[in-house]
């Protein structure tokens, strides 16, 4: 998993957290399918509530898996509207394009953000190189809702490379904490997002434990990337392993463990923790389309229909077959 590290010994920290942690109030693991050309997932939110996840949608990790030669798989184009992606890519290397002139290269730590907004056809694909070679390949797409006023927005995109998260560590120095969106206490990350929100990749080293202070304007939720641990503290904590989705309750701070002892392949506890402003607004959503109406659904297919979401570009990215 080499998403952007450093020594945790020369990094900023974060200070002490005295008040006490949230509460947990599930822990559930999504179960496996396969997205766009046949790529596998673990669908991060399944059978958790929205109310508990608003303003988040939709979560999917990709992976992990270790492609054979001509194996890896992408999307083909494909419309959004009404709310962004944000895709973060731990292993391996995606290729985007879309139909407003966003596209990049994300891979090893890097992020992207789609403001799908009043519009948009995209593809997300493994480039020709990676096809043929096969290898590793991790990472996770979220879908972040958009408040009634901002669903039509025009489309925007945001690419940032892995150097651009704020790294820092745990007061003890036995966690990284990447902040890749919004803030955490003092610490800011880069990503942007038109919906409030906070989004960092932890590490943990066997044994350690952090707790993390945490806006308590903002829901909150922990899944397990790799490894085992705990999450909340005391008599409160749940166990969590890989594949599984912490949703906590209210409060200002939130606490994470690692288990001392860790499986091989896994010698960290990794987790991604995100929270975020609750939009409390009817949502009805169908396939790549996230409204507040049926009828606001309707508009989103008929206008897809009629080539209202843009042209794919002449020079397009293609998912390769070799």
């Amino acid at each position: 998993m080499p998403a952007v590290t450093a020594d945790t010994l020369t990094l900023p920290k974060f200070e002490l957290v005295s008040t006490p942690s949230r509460p947990v109030k599930s822990v559930t693991y999504g179960p496996q399918g396969h997205e766009g050309e046949g790529f596998p997932v673990t669908r991060a939110f399944a059978g958790v509530s929205y109310q508990d996840l608003d303003p988040f949608i939709h979560m999917d990790q990709m992976g992990e898996v270790d492609y054979a030669p001509y194996e890896p798989k992408g999307t083909a184009w494909h419309p959004h509207r009404g709310f962004e992606t944000f895709t973060y890519i731990i292993d391996g290397t995606f290729l985007h394009q879309d139909s407003h002139g966003g596209g990049g290269v994300i891979e090893n730590g890097a992020t992207q953000y789609m403001t799908a907004g009043s519009g948009v056809l995209h593809i997300e694909t493994p480039p020709a190189e990676l096809v043929m070679a096969g290898g590793l390949f991790h990472g996770v797409q979220l879908w972040i809702n958009l408040p009634s006023d901002k669903k039509m927005l025009n489309p925007n995109y945001q690419n940032l490379t892995g150097g651009d998260v704020k790294l820092v560590s745990s007061a003890d120095g036995g966690s990284l904490v990447r902040v890749i969106a919004g803030s955490i206490g003092s610490f800011e990350g880069p990503g942007k997002s038109q919906t409030p929100m906070s989004i960092a990749h932890v590490t943990l080293a066997p044994g350690a434990s952090v707790t993390l202070p945490w806006n308590p304007e903002f829901n909150a939720l922990a899944y397990v990337l790799a490894g085992k641990g705990s999450v909340g503290e005391g008599a409160e904590s749940a166990p969590i392993k890989v594949g599984g989705l912490a949703v906590f309750g209210h409060g200002d701070a939130i606490t994470i463990s690692a288990d001392v002892s860790q499986e091989s392949r896994y010698p960290n506890l990794e987790v991604l923790l995100l929270g975020g402003q609750p939009i409390n607004e009817p949502v009805v959503a169908y396939g790549p389309f996230v409204m507040n109406t049926k009828q606001q659904i309707i508009e989103a297919m008929e206008d897809y229909n009629y080539g209202r979401f843009g042209q794919i570009p002449e020079d397009a990215l293609q998912p390769f077959h070799g």
